[in-house]
């Protein structure tokens, strides 16, 4: 049964055992580094090998630089993605035409708008019903986004770079990267709901995302993406910690970038209890007709 595989990896999943840049090796546009947040490649590819088959459709409606789609098409399923931004989107298009020249078995397509509003035409055309994961990551707090680097006028002290999404003012109001918490649930709720006419039956929705301060106060994002979920329409069937820190000799290993510890420091220095996050939070919905038969499978009364 489909269902049978969603505990096979685990509550805590081993995705940082290599660096990022390692992980994506020779798969990514040199252009892909300048998306502020990207996925973590092993991230995806453990959500799409544990809870799709190949074949199988994978959709990310915040797509990004596509990372979600590029791990998709290697391991053999269709990869759809929604991006607002078009110099993502073309990048994302970039990474795909990668993936066929190296050969991956799988076929993705990117849609440029606004995910809320082109997710509908999606179920019009072809994806109703067909969309066996929702694999998606919304952007969230500042200090987790970018990279660092020397400054370039010569002085002895670092910049921000590459932690911007657009420089478009018109394009702002709709990205979710520059919305307040408040809005940005009510946001990502509308898009979680904009998913459900897509999903196949069995199918899941994934989102990875983590806690953030937003001036100086926790916000509990991956609660907010759970009360997202319900409002959508969407039933929650598990929760599980996608690590970022390496585990080796049964010690933990930091993969913490540059960035987020100059920011962590940057945070502390004004009285803020902050520490480097070692994990993204993963939430798992389903559609309410396939919870039970979830909550009956995870109980072992059926058999896998």
């Amino acid at each position: 049964m489909a269902h049978a595989s969603r505990r096979a990896g685990g509550s805590v999943w081993a995705t940082g055992q290599q660096q990022a840049r390692q992980q994506r090796g020779r798969r990514y546009n040199r252009l892909s580094m300048e998306h502020p947040a990207r996925m973590l490649p092993e991230i995806a590819r453990h959500a799409i090998s544990t809870y799709t088959r190949p074949g199988d459709v994978v959709l990310d409606p915040m797509c990004g630089i596509g990372t979600s789609l590029v791990e998709a098409a290697h391991l053999g399923r269709g990869a759809v993605g929604v991006e607002l931004e078009p110099k993502w989107a073309s990048i994302a298009r970039l990474n795909l035409d990668t993936a066929a020249v190296q050969g991956a078995p799988g076929i993705g397509r990117v849609y440029t708008g606004e995910a809320a509003r082109t997710l509908p035409s999606l179920a019009d055309e072809t994806l109703a019903g067909k969309v066996k994961l929702v694999l998606t990551s919304p952007p969230y707090g500042a200090m987790t986004h970018g990279q660092v680097r020397s400054r370039r006028d010569g002085a002895q002290s670092v910049e921000k770079h590459a932690h911007t999404y657009t420089r478009e003012r018109d394009r702002r109001a709709a990205n979710l990267a520059y919305q307040r918490p408040e809005q940005l649930a009510a946001s990502f709720t509308h898009i979680m709901a904009a998913c459900r006419p897509l999903l196949a039956p069995g199918g899941l929705v994934v989102v990875t995302t983590r806690p953030y301060r937003f001036q100086g106060r926790l916000i509990d994002f991956p609660g907010q993406v759970a009360q997202a979920g319900r409002r959508a329409g969407l039933v929650q069937v598990d929760r599980c910690a996608a690590l970022l820190c390496a585990l080796k000799d049964g010690e933990v290993v930091s993969r913490t970038s540059f960035f987020q510890l100059i920011e962590t420091r940057r945070l502390r220095a004004l009285g803020w209890p902050v520490h480097v996050v070692q994990h993204e939070d993963v939430l798992i919905f389903a559609n309410p007709g396939e919870a039970a038969h979830e909550r009956t499978v995870r109980e072992g009364v059926v058999a896998a």
